[in-house]
């Protein structure tokens, strides 16, 4: 034992035992022991200590693994996570519940996993499982699975099914317009190996889905609901086409695949009204950038609140699974076309991108209707935009303020090579082709 008294003045006082050249510390002490009893742990253990204190290329080297599995786990920390489900090790025992009562069960009738009687069987290397259930699916003697995909393909294209009742294939459901047609489709869906896009194109390239839209007299009369398709069915774009449309025509839309949701425009304050006060999405927080303009694929749903654009557009709140949607034409449809800041602001980016294309003010108005609508206007057409154009460009001349203000709608970048009016001007004809229906509705 030492006592040290520091009297006076900033000192310290630092003690390390130092283990002698010769001594043998930690594990290194197992090398003691005789070699024909050293078990294999001790032996292990042994060999590592050694290395470790005697190799400097050991510990260089053990220095680069720590290094990379830092960084493995760092970078596993960013992935996302998600719940997978998975089989328990042994099946749980089941049994019938009397009355349908959750908490009655019949200890005396315990039941199997299967499929209804009047669905078949499962294959007979099936085991019963969900692996089980999915070799059952795709079976080849069971067509309920192609008959119910490629149904909805069809209606996907077409607006109806084949059976109209796409959520009911049972007795309640209705009865197929095409029975032949839907056997067909069901068998070169499952014999392409279930392959959606060659399903898709086949649909697509058929004479059915290219014929013209025009409805002849003799048809309202005997087909009034089209279900013969003896034309095809124009029906409204969906509320994500109609959002993905406007930015593509505009040039803004950002393809990129994957990645989080994004936060669009929509109105401020919106969340606030309906969130609880310790929700931590009490308050909208917009994306900028790129997260503005990305597919409706990846906008951010809040199902107390969805996004109220594609709410106007009958997209379904997501609270319930749905199979088909309704599609409706409302005023209030035409004010979001009109006024939403996300479709006006493409309005401008289409304007922006057609001026630069051209100075011909008939090059550019074919231009900007071809993009909207797909196909040159006819005369009746041009004329009434040409006098709208004229018509916008004297009142934004007389009125620059209002043009000023349009034109800085949204945050993509306004282009300082076009005077505010005349873009304001273009900006107000490409707000009125993105909103007509042609432009909107699939025919």
């Amino acid at each position: 034992m030492f006592k040290i008294i520091n009297t006076s003045g900033p000192s310290g006082f630092y003690y390390r035992a130092m283990a002698r050249a010769e001594e043998l510390a930690g594990d290194l002490v197992v090398a003691l022991v005789p070699a024909s009893i050293r078990s294999l742990d001790l032996q292990s253990r042994l060999s590592l200590a050694w290395k470790t204190a005697y190799s400097p290329g050991y510990r260089e080297d053990s220095a680069l693994v720590a290094s990379a599995q830092k960084r493995i786990m760092e970078i596993e920390a960013r992935v996302p996570r998600t719940m997978v489900m998975k089989e328990l090790p042994t099946t749980r025992p089941t049994y019938l519940l009397v009355r349908g009562q959750y908490d009655h069960p019949d200890q005396n009738r315990p039941i199997t996993r299967g499929i209804p009687a009047a669905f078949g069987k499962l294959p007979a290397n099936a085991p019963l499982n969900r692996l089980g259930l999915a070799m059952w699916l795709t079976a080849a003697d069971n067509p309920l699975v192609a008959r119910v995909a490629v149904n909805r393909y069809w209606e996907m294209l077409f607006g109806a099914g084949i059976v109209r009742t796409s959520e009911d294939f049972g007795q309640q459901g209705e009865w197929p317009s095409h029975p032949e047609l839907l056997d067909w489709l069901a068998v070169e869906f499952r014999e392409s190996g279930w392959d959606v896009r060659h399903m898709l194109r086949l649909m697509l390239t058929s004479a059915t889905y290219r014929q013209s839209s025009r409805v002849r007299p003799e048809l309202r009369e005997h087909d009034p609901d089209n279900r013969l398709l003896a034309y095809f069915p124009r029906r409204r774009l969906g509320a994500e086409c109609v959002r993905d449309q406007a930015l593509y025509i505009s040039g803004l839309l950002v393809e990129r695949l994957g990645g989080p949701s994004v936060k669009p425009y929509q109105p401020e304050g919106i969340w606030q009204e309906v969130a609880m006060v310790q929700s931590n999405t009490r308050n909208f927080q917009r994306g900028d950038g790129p997260d503005l303009w990305r597919r409706s694929l990846y906008t951010y749903w809040k199902r107390a609140c969805p996004p109220p654009s594609l709410m106007t557009f009958d997209a379904p709140t997501r609270e319930a699974c749905t199979i088909r949607r309704p599609s409706t034409d409302t005023p209030l449809q035409a004010l979001v076309l009109w006024n939403d800041e996300q479709f006006v602001e493409a309005a401008r980016m289409l304007a922006t991108r057609t001026l630069h294309e051209s100075s011909d003010d008939r090059v550019r108005i074919v231009r900007m209707f071809r993009r909207c609508v797909g196909r040159s206007p006819g005369p009746d057409e041009l004329g009434p935009i040409t006098e709208s154009l004229n018509a916008f460009r004297a009142r934004y001349r007389q009125a620059p303020a209002q043009a000023a203000k349009l034109v800085k709608v949204g945050e993509a970048p306004v282009p300082g090579d076009i005077e505010a009016p005349e873009l304001a001007a273009w900006t107000m004809i490409a707000n009125a082709l993105m909103s007509l229906s042609a432009t909107i509705t699939q025919y």
